[in-house]
């Protein structure tokens, strides 16, 4: 063999070398993808039980305190970010106006009551009304009784001669007149049962004025209340957005109110959510705290996609589409010590383990 053909070999040996290594590079680096893709989804071999999540933050009933009425402030009894408790004097607004709504009210009330009292005096002398013409009535009609007997016996008399046409006539009208007064006093009588009928209806509607004035009588006492602004519950304010003389309307945020009952939401991808349920431990690190290490557990899971309460609900029924891994937020107590450090809306970093879910999954 020449010089020339074993150079040639050797060259085609070489060039096949590294083919060879350039093909084992791409598929390592290939491979090496691939690993990495499946390590940054937890997907066999790479699962793992617990489920972490830095998309997580701590949240607070967080209560924003305003007034029910409206007026100047008098006084500011409370500052920037100070522990109160339930009932506490925070702030004070103008009361005199509504004093005077009190006041008024209650001689309202006082009147619409008076009146009532009246209305039980007219009752009374309405029924001795009614009895006095009752009596009048009976009067009436033995008056009749009488003039009758005198008049038959009268027509007798004058039928022998023993008495005059004149003295006849004169006892018919005197039975007339005693009948007529029977049906006056029978009408006075129905009128007084009337007027009594009239007064008994009418304490209906006196009972009704009473009780709107007792009504308006107390709306007036809760505005006066309001004009105290007092603490709803235990907790630690927020900043003070006020000040004294300031006029305040309902409505008007005046402060806010943290109370020491916190939790933490961590929002977790659909994929994470196989075997998380309610009751697993949880752990998570909070980064304003210098990644301390506090203790937790599953207590609620939303019953929706975050994306589900927006106020503009997504539309994927488009021509392009990309898959795009939705959040499920979960409720997590907070069960550990040093609670009191923690405060709503700071980072945190959670880490769910799933390992008794796992081993509920695999025994049935």
């Amino acid at each position: 063999m020449s010089q020339q053909d074993e150079s040639q070999r050797t060259e085609r040996e070489r060039t096949n070398k590294l083919r060879i290594l350039s093909i084992a590079f791409g598929s390592g680096i290939a491979l090496v993808g691939v690993l990495v893709i499946l390590y940054a989804w937890q997907l066999p071999p790479f699962t793992s039980q617990i489920q972490s999540t830095e998309n997580a933050y701590v949240r607070g009933q967080v209560t924003f305190i305003s007034p029910q009425v409206n007026g100047y402030l008098t006084a500011v009894n409370v500052l920037d970010y100070q522990p109160v408790h339930k009932g506490d004097l925070l702030m004070t607004i103008d009361d005199r106006i509504y004093k005077q709504r009190v006041h008024q009210a209650q001689a309202q009330l006082a009147m619409k009551k008076a009146a009532l009292a009246n209305n039980i005096q007219q009752r009374r002398s309405a029924e001795a009304v009614i009895e006095r013409n009752q009596a009048a009535l009976d009067n009436a009609r033995a008056q009749a009784v009488k003039s009758g007997l005198d008049l038959k016996r009268v027509e007798n008399l004058v039928s022998d001669g023993s008495l005059s046409i004149r003295e006849r006539d004169a006892s018919r009208a005197s039975n007339s007149q005693t009948v007529a007064d029977v049906q006056q006093a029978k009408a006075t009588l129905d009128v007084s049962r009337q007027d009594l009928q009239t007064v008994i209806v009418n304490r209906a509607s006196l009972e009704a004025d009473v009780a709107s004035a007792a009504a308006a009588l107390e709306l007036a006492q809760i505005d006066l209340d309001n004009t105290k602004i007092i603490a709803p519950r235990d907790g630690q304010l927020g900043q003070i957005s006020v000040r004294q003389g300031a006029y305040v309307t309902a409505g008007t945020r005046l402060t806010s109110l943290v109370p020491q009952q916190l939790w933490v939401v961590a929002n977790m991808k659909e994929t994470q959510m196989a075997r998380i349920r309610p009751g697993l431990p949880v752990t998570f690190t909070v980064d304003a705290l210098d990644g301390e290490r506090f203790k937790g557990e599953v207590e609620y899971i939303s019953p929706a996609a975050g994306s589900e309460f927006s106020a503009i609900s997504p539309d994927n029924a488009t021509g392009n589409f990309v898959k795009i891994a939705q959040r499920i937020p979960v409720r997590i107590k907070i069960t550990g010590e040093n609670a009191l450090r923690l405060r709503p809306g700071m980072s945190v970093e959670v880490n769910i383990d799933t390992t008794d879910a796992a081993k509920d999954r695999e025994a049935k």
